[in-house]
Parts: structure tokens; sequence; C-alpha cells
């Protein structure tokens, strides 16, 4: 039955500066700064307000950006000093002692005694306790193994082993990671400031490859110390301060390496801040605002375009515009250019992230167990890989390489101006779509700001999308799949990936498979049904990629979260970031 109602006006006047573009949505809470006041606003009624069946005023009209009253506490990101040093274990002094050990390094000779020579020092020195504790703690070096001992006899006041499993010197650097992690934790628990970290095995290791691992291992420990707290009444702020890696080489190149892990850090962090804030908090508004506040700070190399609603049907975006229609708070078109500090540049990169920063699913909407419709927050996770890349990207300033980071950022929601199933939709290009499921919403806006990507002269595009969960079904939680028609751009986002450790499968682009994306009455549908689900929203996506430009997606729908830790991953950044190096002079 419809709504009864009074026939006496209605009329709500808001400041101009509500309304305006930039402030219709960013007066929620900053993300890394505490948040601003609202901006003010007067509400004037005359008449009766209108109400539905049970009495509940109709207001959703009104954007309400500061739903909850939730404000990010200011917290500041760990700030580790990290330092490359040769020096003499025993004479160290500091908290904690770090040793990396593989299974091999664990093995004994007959008198029980370390036949690894850095562990046969250490438990010379500490009287033999290191190997008669190890074998206590059943500690053989499997990965995911620790142990960190408080014994008398070195000048640091604890130290620990760490498992590494398997390694080798042909191990990829990544591998190393988790022993900069573990090392995190072993930090927290001892509210350690000073920590040194050691591989029992480092002479196999070419100079090169010793860089690489000592990033790796920066990388793990700045990620592991970290915590989102903003959102926690109270918090615990980190302890450790410096760290200094032995061993894996001294000098320019090695502290090069350590500054790009703690720049690519940076980018992750924020990109994982961006997921982790809620729908409330993180409108499209507030994550243009984030995107600006980026271009601000490094405004020597990145420029930022934030078009309207009104500038995005002037490009006639009426794919992405559906998507947003039903929200109150409007879209934001966030588009980031990275340019080099000097020189020519050989090639130019378009990234684009889905931005959905709330999808309720339309009126498909997400029903029943597992829709996970109380996570949809993360929907935004590959606009955040983009933005997180920029920040990384803009501090690095790789030469040669002209980056564009793409984001069409709105909300999937439901009300009477929404767009609704069999709804046709007009994508930049001039193509239509009829959209037979509300719920496959982001291959809609990631249509037109494809085209737009097309149009700023790029030769490559990477763009990134929790798009499906059947690439979840056919992945698992822990790995993205890849689709593109280029052989090459594969194995470029390929190489990157191992580079970062991030896990990527190039799945097939099966064109027989468009057969279920055909519509009668307009050019394509926008989904195809089940089987194959992940393929034929690529497919689906190809349609909006120029032909000379080389495309690959990236379906990020199951890494983008971490369920165990129920916080997200910043998937993507590093990949991107080696992406974007890899390109560049």
């Amino acid at each position: 039955m419809a709504a009864t109602a009074s026939s006496s006006p209605i009329v709500v006047s808001l400041v101009s500066s509500l309304l305006s573009s930039s402030s219709s949505s960013s007066c929620s809470s900053l993300i890394f700064t505490r948040l601003r006041s609202s901006p003010s606003f007067s509400i004037s009624l005359t008449g009766k307000p209108l109400f539905f069946r049970r009495g509940k005023l109709m207001a959703h009209t009104l954007a309400r950006a500061t739903l909850g009253l939730t404000q990010p506490s200011n917290i500041e990101p760990p700030k580790i000093s990290f330092t490359a040093k040769d020096i003499d274990l025993v004479e160290w002094k500091g908290d904690i002692l770090a040793v990396g050990v593989t299974e091999k390094d664990m093995a004994k000779d007959g008198n029980l005694k370390f036949e690894n020579p850095i562990l046969k020092k250490l438990d010379s020195q500490l009287g033999g306790l290191l190997a008669e504790a190890s074998s206590e703690e059943d500690f053989t070096g499997k990965a995911g193994q620790s142990t960190i001992l408080r014994l008398p006899g070195l000048s640091s006041k604890r130290v620990g082993l760490i498992g590494l499993g398997q390694c080798t010197p042909s191990s990829p650097p990544a591998a190393y990671r988790s022993l900069g992690e573990a090392v995190a934790a072993a930090a927290k628990v001892a509210q350690a400031s000073d920590v040194a970290i050691v591989l029992a095995s480092s002479e196999g290791l070419a100079a090169e490859t010793k860089s690489f691992t000592a990033s790796a291992i920066a990388s793990g420990t700045v990620l592991g110390i970290y915590e989102d707290n903003r959102f926690k009444s109270e918090s615990k702020k980190p302890s450790l301060k410096s760290v200094n890696i032995v061993g894996l080489g001294t000098g320019p190149e090695v502290q090069k390496k350590l500054k790009y892990a703690e720049d690519v850090c940076s980018g992750i962090i924020f990109g994982k801040e961006l997921v982790n804030a809620p729908a409330n908090v993180l409108t499209p508004g507030v994550l243009a605002e984030e995107a600006s506040k980026i271009a601000s700070t490094y405004s020597d190399v990145l420029s930022a375009k934030i078009l309207n609603e009104e500038q995005c049907k002037e490009l006639k975006m009426g794919s992405y515009l559906a998507v947003a229609a039903a929200s109150a708070n409007p879209p934001h078109f966030i588009h980031l250019c990275y340019k080099p500090l000097s020189g020519p540049v050989k090639a130019k990169l378009g990234l684009v992230g889905k931005g959905l920063t709330f999808d309720s699913g339309g009126y498909n909407i997400k029903t029943g167990p597992g829709c996970s419709i109380e996570l949809m927050k993360f929907d935004m996770g590959g606009s955040a890989a983009v933005l997180g890349a920029a920040k990384a990207i803009a501090q690095i300033k790789p030469p040669g390489v002209e980056v564009h980071f793409i984001v069409a950022a709105c909300e999937n929601m439901i009300s009477g101006t929404g767009m609704r199933p069999g709804d046709i939709v007009t994508a930049s290009n001039g193509k239509t779509i009829e959209v037979n499921n509300t719920d496959a919403e982001g291959r809609l806006t990631l249509a037109d700001a494809l085209v737009y990507a097309c149009n700023q002269g790029v030769d490559k595009i990477v763009d990134l999308a929790t798009l499906t969960g059947a690439c979840v079904v056919a992945l698992g939680p822990s790995i993205a799949g890849i689709f593109t028609p280029s052989d090459d751009l594969a194995k470029e986002v390929l190489a990157a990936s191992e580079a970062s450790g991030e896990k990527l499968w190039r799945l097939p682009m099966e064109e027989s498979y468009w057969e279920s994306m055909k519509s009668g009455v307009a050019d394509m549908v926008n989904t195809g049904g089940r089987p194959g689900g992940s393929i034929t929203a690529a497919l689906f996506l190809k349609q909006f990629v120029d032909e000379k430009v080389q495309w690959l997606h990236i379906d990020m729908a199951g890494p983008v979260w971490n369920d165990k830790k129920r916080a997200a991953t910043g998937f993507g950044i590093a990949t991107l970031v080696e992406w974007v190096l890899k390109n560049s002079s």
C-alpha cells in the first residue's frame, strides 16, 4: 500500500556549502586527520512532514554523512627507523636479536650443537642454552614457528628464533616478509623499542637479492606492527622505534631499497584504512577528498581532477550515474595524474579501481546467509589499491612514465530514484546495457571509467575490482584472478606480483561465453548467469576498452579482506607499484 501523506508542502533549505559537490559528503570524517566540524545547515518545515505508514519521516533525500556521529581518531602510522648494518651480533645492544632460521639451519651434530656458524657463535656465547632451549621448545625452523628467549650472556635483552621453513637462496625475496611480521608480533608482546634482524644463512644470496630481501623484511615489520585502531575508544601506541638489518649489506643501494619499502608500506596502510573505514564515514565525497589530499601533498608530481554529477552527465556517463542514482550521497569521479619531475615520458599507464563505498545490491538486494552485506564497505577495494599506489608512486617518483589513477566513486543503494532491474542504461561510448541485475553494479561503473581512461591516451590499463563472488569460489580468499587478451601484459603483471609476493592467477577469456551476455533489446545485459561468472564479467568490461589499448582486469574479491583478522589486506598496491616501476625508464 502506498504511503499516506498530507498535501501541505515541505520546504527544505540547506546552505549552498552542503549542496556543493565538494562538501555534500565530505562533512563526514576524514580518513587520516580528525574530522572537521560538519558544514552548518538549516532545515525549515512548513505544514506537516511526510510519513510512512509506521510514522517514519521520509528523509532519505538528505545526505547524512555524520550518521552515527563516528569520528576516527587521528592516529599516526608507525614510524620505524631501518638501518642496514654489518656488526658483531654478540655485541649488539637492544631489546630483541631476531634470527631467521630455515629447517636446514637447525641441524645439530652428534653433541646436539648447532652446525650453522651464526647459531653456533650465539649458542657458544650463551653457554649452550640456545640449543638446549630450542630442543625443549621443539623448535625446528618450520615456517610460522617462533620462540623468544630471555637468556643471559648477550648484550641484547632477548634472542629470538624465527622459522623460515624451507627457504633457499633461490626463494623470492617476498618469502622473507613473514620474518618481519613475526618480529613485529614479538616486539608487540615484549614492548620492544630496538630490534636487530639477521638471517642465519645469507652467504648464498647475491648482492642484489640481499637488498630485495632486506626490503621484504622491512615491509613485513612495518605492516606487522601496524594496527588500525582509529575507531576504537582505546588503543596502544606501538613501541618499536628502530630496526637494524644485519648481514644483508650496507651502503646506498640497500638504504634505497629500505626507503622503497617504507614508501610502498605507506601506500598499503593508506589503502587498508580506506577499506576499513565504514560507509557512514567513507562516502564517495570523502574518498574524493582523500584523493585530492594526496595530490595536494605531492603536488610536484600529482594533479587531481574531481568531476561532479553534472560534469559526468556532460561526458554521457549514463552507466556509472545509473548506479549512483539511488544514493543521497552524490557520485564523485576521481582522476589523479602522475607526471615525472623531468625527462621524456616513454609510457602512459592507466590504473582504474572500482569505487563502490557501499553496495546494498540495489533492488536485487543482498539477502540471506553468506551475502556479506555487512562487509560491503570493502567494495571500494579496487579504488583503495589505485589510490594507495598513487601515494606510493608519488613518493618514489619513477622517471619516464605517466600514470592516470581513475575511480568512479558512488554507492549502490535503494530508493525511488534508483536503477531498476530491466532498465536500459547508455555508457559513454554509446553502448547500451540492459540491467538484469542491479547487484552487478561494479562493472557498470567501470564501463564509463574504462572509456574515460582510454580517452586519456594511455598505452596500457590495469583495472582492479572486487567484482565477482564467482572468482572467490574459483580461487579462494588469497588469490586474485586476472583476465587479459594480451599475453605480454599478463607476463608483466605476473612478474610484478611475484616480486611483491601477492598471488595472481590468469583465467581464460572464453569468447563463446559472450552469448549469455546478449540482450534482446539492448547491446548487452550486465550479467550472464552463474556459470563462468567472473569470465563473463571480464568479457563485459572488454566492451569498453579501445582495441589499441592493452588491458588487464584483476578480480580481487577474495584477497581484499582477511576474515581471520577482520580487516583489509591492502591487496594490489605493492603489485601496481612494481608494475609501474617496470614500465618506467
